[in-house]
């Protein structure tokens, strides 16, 4: 787990090691155990080195192969690097080192791009063939390790984060207008855009070819893998899907435990982190196992729930971990807030302050923790939302519906009143057709119900997912602590999408025959009706976890600010947004953003996203801007 960063010039100016220095110190804190750089004339490529795999010097990146044609710069791991080693001996390739590193850039000299979907793991790397003077990036199915990536100036620069690109000085930081509404809209990027103008983010399961001629850079990226949820031909014997989806998790599990440091685990109460803490325990005696819980004093309603330390306490005692937990409190967030925005960059998916501190608790302790982040989007994990969209007229009708769920922050009829001081810059870009593009490579046929469930899974695990695994990387690495997803495993990732919808979602039938779009009484026969998910996995995993953690409502990792806002944090809250000079009022209309606050604090709506999304922003803008 590491850090990369680079330039290509477009023009044949020579690339600068004291430039590329800045870059790589920008993101020291991925990599305290070392730095490493790479010059060939036009080009400059840098590495900052977390130790895990081979703690020794023949890790050392920048790494070339024997006879100096390939350079890799590598950041992750790839789990299955034993047995592509052994295959690579046998055609002849020659190591010195124990890393996965040397086994990818010997892999890549062997197959080219084929290569990567030999690859079983989480990764982003550069690698430069000096022979044809092209560089070569890629990113893992995912998207669990990050890539960023900016033309300017007459030149390429890439990074595991943007502010390796900003300290290159090819790259200012400047609001990416159109990225601001797709924010605004879906709390997420669902294109390859950033909050930085002219910052890319390598889309998950792609490569890119780089190349310099006649005074420009020339990119193409090109996708090698996507998901693909679809039903089988017939329906599977249930039992003997069960025992599969066992084997398989439990290998899964088994495979992302390689290490030459220690591993822990975060055991959040739900189900998925316990059932990797408990195939990890079990191979890993005293497993260290970390959760975090939050102050509920003044929390209220639905928010009193919010602490899972007691459930993740009991399963600590179960599995025999060396349990360690820490509590929340209103003015934590507060506290962090500066340091959250410029190890994340831009936000994404939901309060993440939470995940911040979670990771600087376990890196006081190992250099590894493993997550059960994936299983939900897997194995359908948020029924009430799968669920709204599976009584259709055709696919358009279902991209409305969906569409509109998905407006997580602000509808689209009131932007124009939101972004009043840009909106004549923006108004021409439609957020439902950013919307519908997430699906352009699914398969489209639409015959029965479980097709739209299909495609809701899908949509989820291309941008939801995503910005989970977005935001894991950067806040785990922003304390030098790697995180490994062991549901993102290649084989269980291809067994779950093929499994019948009805294996994961019992109530579909009902559903269907109950139509959510139905007023009065139906609307609470629809959530009752939607109280399921997961049902295969939570079958497998009986064998592993006690009943009462099994049969357990989904329930997600949030600290009470709906309460908070309106109580302890509402000072924080008005200083931060209602000044006259706060910065967001460049690209938001004053008033328009004080009445949906507003709303919040007299408690007449609930609008906790939009607060933190808002309070992120403005402090985005303080940090860079």
């Amino acid at each position: 787990m590491c850090g990369i960063a680079g330039v290509l010039h477009g023009d044949g100016r020579p690339a600068s090691t004291v430039a590329l220095k800045r870059m790589t110190d920008a993101i020291a804190h991925r990599g305290p155990d070392g730095e490493g750089s790479f010059v060939d004339g036009d080009f400059a490529l840098g590495h900052r080195r977390l130790a895990i795999i081979d703690l020794s010097p023949a890790g050392h990146q920048p790494m070339a192969t024997d006879d100096g044609r390939y350079v890799i710069s590598y950041n992750g791991e790839v789990y299955n690097f034993n047995e592509l080693r052994v295959e690579l001996k046998a055609k002849g390739h020659r190591f010195r080192s124990r890393t996965d590193s040397e086994v990818v850039l010997k892999a890549f000299a062997e197959w080219g791009t084929k290569a990567l979907n030999r690859f079983n793991g989480m990764f982003a790397f550069a690698i430069w063939d000096k022979r044809e003077r092209t560089l070569w990036l890629a990113r893992d199915r995912y998207g669990i390790k990050p890539l960023y990536y900016a033309v300017g100036n007459g030149a390429f620069s890439f990074g595991s984060e943007v502010k390796a690109l900003l300290a290159s000085g090819l790259v200012s930081a400047q609001m990416n207008r159109a990225g601001l509404l797709e924010y605004l809209t879906f709390q997420n990027f669902f294109t390859d855009q950033t909050l930085f103008d002219g910052v890319k983010l390598m889309p998950a399961g792609c490569f890119a070819r780089v190349t310099a001629a006649a005074g420009q850079v020339q990119i193409a990226v090109e996708r090698y893998w996507d998901y693909a949820f679809t039903e089988p031909a017939g329906m599977p014997d249930e039992a003997d899907c069960v025992e599969e989806l066992d084997r398989l998790f439990v290998q899964a599990v088994s495979r992302q435990l390689v290490s030459d440091v220690d591993i822990g685990a975060y055991l959040s109460g739900g189900m998925d982190s316990g059932s990797v803490t408990a195939i990890a325990a079990k191979q890993l005696p005293y497993i260290k196992s970390f959760t975090c819980g939050f102050d509920l004093n003044s929390a209220s309603g639905v928010e009193l729930g919010y602490d899972e330390r007691a459930t993740a306490e009991y399963m600590s005692y179960v599995f025999k971990t060396e349990h360690y937990e820490m509590v929340l409190k209103a003015g934590d967030m507060e506290r962090v807030m500066p340091r959250l925005v410029w190890h994340l960059e831009e936000p994404r998916v939901g309060q993440s302050y939470p995940n911040f501190y979670a990771a600087q608790l376990a890196s006081k302790f190992v250099k590894v923790v493993l997550s059960g982040t994936g299983g939900d989007e897997l194995f359908g994990g948020y029924p009430w939302r799968y669920y709204r969209a599976v009584v259709n007229d055709d696919f358009n009708h279902y991209i409305d519906k969906y569409y509109s769920f998905w407006q997580r922050l602000i509808p689209t009829g009131d932007m124009p009143k939101v972004l009043a001081p840009i909106w004549p810059q923006v108004e021409r870009i439609s957020t439902r057709d950013i919307f519908r593009d997430v699906f352009a490579h699914h398969p489209s046929t639409f015959t029965r119900p479980e097709d739209y469930i299909n495609h809701s899974l899908y949509f989820e695990a291309k941008t939801f997912l995503h910005g989970l695994l977005v935001v894991e990387d950067k806040l785990s690495m922003a304390h030098s602590l790697e995180t490994r997803v062991p549901f993102l495993d290649n084989d269980l990732v291809d067994f779950a999408m093929k499994l019948p919808a009805r294996m994961k979602l019992g109530n579909l039938g009902e559903v269907v025959r109950l139509n959510e779009n139905e007023t009065g009484s139906k609307t609470a026969k629809y959530f009752e009706k939607t109280r399921d998910g997961k049902l295969i996995l939570r079958k497998a995993m009986q064998r592993h976890l006690p009943p009462q953690i099994t049969e357990r409502e989904k329930q997600g990792f949030s600290g009470p600010d709906g309460s908070w806002f309106k109580g302890e944090s509402i000072d924080y809250v008005k200083r931060k947004l209602y000044h006259g000079t706060a910065r967001i009022h460049e690209f938001m209309d004053p008033a328009a953003v004080r009445g949906l606050v507003d709303e919040h604090l007299e408690g007449r709506q609930n609008r906790r996203l939009l607060i933190w999304s808002l309070l992120n922003l403005e402090e985005w803008c303080e940090v860079y801007l």
